[in-house]
């Protein structure tokens, strides 16, 4: 049935919603398939997001979900349905929800557990109208686990502001979750016994007020005993369930009730990732985020590239250095398979510590390690780095310890878009005092430049891109001088002081220009002597960095020549003042005018313009 708007879908009967899942389900498979994009998390809340729209008056009544991966049936019933095969494709549908994009999408989203404090914003809001329209976040039960999260319902409990928080448990945020609640949210509350005692107790309240009473502290007993429901109910949510997800006249029903009751409350959904493809069933991880595929065949399709990603390269390192040091201690905010990390993890348990989606606690968690004489390595997305901005400063700089940060992702990242690109992580590195911040070209690079962090005294950054190296010989690992750059190919006029992965973008425009190609190697300590030299002996300085101008690498460049008193010419390439929108790899590339074509014609608009 044709469903254009959540107008349409709450005109028809209650009877008809299975249909309208049934329906939905297969779309979303069939545009996925196609597109490529997050899967198992959508298929994992047909049914709820149905019963949402079906039940609440969006887009006048807030409809906000954590993160986004299970949105993409929100976009389909929500006037986007044509629209989807473009998601995450230049000038496509964004990948997350965005404000921008459609009145439903109350919340630009992308990073994890920020629905609870921006709906509670809303809804104290809502309250100062003269009619109040609801407020319903959607969090899973991997963000819950986020400290953001629990700061948000504690601060509701305390205002008793009138909200719905649904948790979606499915066992699952993107790598298995981990944590005593997790554990206890997903088997106890959803265990038979637990359940059949709830509805027991729900019949019998209907009869004599003395055994009403003594069934609600019996409850309460039990729930305090077995449960974190107590949790919940003691920062002042009304805890509501377990509820069957996949039972959409349940859920239809329930959301009904609940619509009416006043203050917080919790309503907790159980649902399957992947529900209704046998395959996303089975291997939700493998399913989370997909490229294209045959849905009639159920397997993804297999890497043909014969290259190495840096996280495979990443992973690699790991296990070779903990073969030989049983101090190595690796850590992830629940991106074990992102990070490469998923082999160490089953040939080193001891030695991996996935903390959930809690980036500031692994940060400081590896303080502690530090500290205990220990070898931490944290594990973690550029674009995730940011979280933790007050624990790199505060706990491992200034006191500073010896952490090694592998950041994955660093540069455009491509089809997860603007809040997920890793461009900012030198600039807010640089300004910190005691960091050593390297940039590897080339995955052997990468390699060696982890092993040069990982033995420093202080606090050191390896940031490295996603996606495939260029094939470059591994070799045995070594340690490289720290702030040390090497000349890649002697021109003459023109100098290109390259920090990353560009640098067979800049080989190339070197060739055409007969330019000078450094790799730099270091963003922090900068080689001076080098960046000396090449002033002295060329007209124009070009920086190239996958990193925004504003103060990177560039800068950092540009404050040393003044500091220095040279005089000479500049130019800096890299990400303007721009956020990035979502859209493959090297057409942003070609876009920022940072491949080979793009820096030639950069430096030669450059030099005509000092002409003149």
């Amino acid at each position: 049935m044709r469903i254009d708007s959540p107008s349409d879908l709450r005109d028809l009967p209650s009877y008809k919603l299975g249909q309208v899942c049934e329906e939905l389900r297969l779309y979303l498979l069939n545009c996925v398939s196609q597109s490529s994009g997050h899967l198992a998390s959508g298929l994992g809340v047909i049914e709820l997001t149905v019963a949402l729209h079906y039940v609440y008056n969006t887009p006048d009544d807030h409809l906000i979900w954590d993160v986004g991966h299970q949105a993409y049936p929100h976009k389909i019933l929500t006037g986007r349905r044509d629209a989807m095969t473009t998601i995450r494709q230049k000038g496509g549908l964004h990948p997350f929800p965005w404000h921008a994009e459609s009145p439903y999408d109350v919340l630009s989203t992308g990073h994890s557990s920020t629905s609870i404090s921006a709906g509670l914003g809303i809804a104290i809001a809502e309250q100062r109208k003269p009619i109040a329209n609801k407020v319903v976040c959607v969090i899973g039960d991997g963000s819950i686990t986020a400290g953001m999260a629990f700061e948000a319902m504690n601060h509701a409990g305390h205002l008793h502001s009138d909200m719905l928080v649904i948790l979606n448990d499915n066992d699952m945020s993107i790598s298995e979750n981990v944590g005593g609640l997790n554990r206890h949210l997903a088997k106890i509350l959803a265990s038979q016994t637990y359940t059949n005692f709830r509805e027991n107790s729900k019949k019998m309240l209907s009869g004599f007020s003395p055994i009403k009473d003594l069934l609600k502290k019996t409850e309460g007993h039990i729930k305090g005993l077995v449960t974190p429901a107590t949790l919940f109910e003691e920062i002042g949510f009304n805890y509501i369930g377990p509820v069957d997800g996949h039972d959409i006249d349940s859920l239809v029903s329930m959301l009904h009730k609940v619509k009416q009751l006043k203050g917080p409350q919790l309503l907790h959904v159980i649902t399957k990732k992947g529900k209704g493809y046998a395959p996303a069933e089975a291997d939700p991880i493998s399913w989370h985020g997909v490229p294209k595929f045959d849905p009639k065949c159920g397997k993804l399709p297999p890497n043909t590239n014969n290259k190495k990603s840096y996280s495979a390269i990443f992973g690699d390192w790991l296990c070779e250095v903990a073969s030989r040091d049983k101090r190595l201690m690796a850590i992830t905010p629940a991106m074990r398979e992102g990070s490469g990390m998923t082999t160490f993890a089953r040939q080193y348990p001891d030695q991996f510590f996935d903390v959930a989606i809690a980036e500031q606690h692994a940060v400081t968690l590896a303080a502690g390690f530090a500290i205990s004489q220990l070898k931490p390595v944290v594990a973690i997305y550029s674009t995730f780095l940011q979280r933790a901005y007050d624990q790199l400063i505060h706990d491992i700089a200034l006191p500073n310890l010896s952490v090694l940060f592998a950041i994955d992702r660093a540069g455009i990242v491509g089809a997860d878009g603007a809040t997920h690109q890793g461009t900012f992580d030198i600039s807010f590195l640089r300004c910190i005092p005691n960091m050593v911040i390297m940039t590897p070209s080339d995955e052997n690079e990468c390699r060696q430049m982890l092993n040069t962090g990982y033995d420093y005294q202080g606090p050191a950054v390896v940031r490295y891109p996603r996606g495939y190296g260029t094939g470059a010989m591994l070799t045995e690992l070594t340690h490289y001088p720290i702030g040390k750059a090497v000349i890649k190919r002697q021109g003459q006029h023109i100098a290109i002081l390259n920090f990353g992965t560009l640098l067979p973008q800049a080989l190339a425009a070197a060739q055409a220009l007969d330019a000078t190609v450094v790799d730099m190697r270091f963003v922090k300590p900068l080689d001076e002597e080098m960046i000396k030299q090449m002033a002295l002996s060329h007209t124009l300085l070009v920086t190239l960095e996958e990193n925004v101008i504003a103060g990177g690498a560039g800068s950092a460049v540009n404050e040393l020549i003044y500091q220095l008193g040279l005089k000479c010419d500049m130019l800096n390439l890299g990400i303007t003042d721009n956020f990035i929108r979502h859209g493959e790899q090297d057409d942003i590339l070609r876009d920022l005018g940072l491949d080979a074509q793009g820096i030639q014609r950069s430096i030669g608009n450059h030099s005509n313009l000092s002409k003149v």
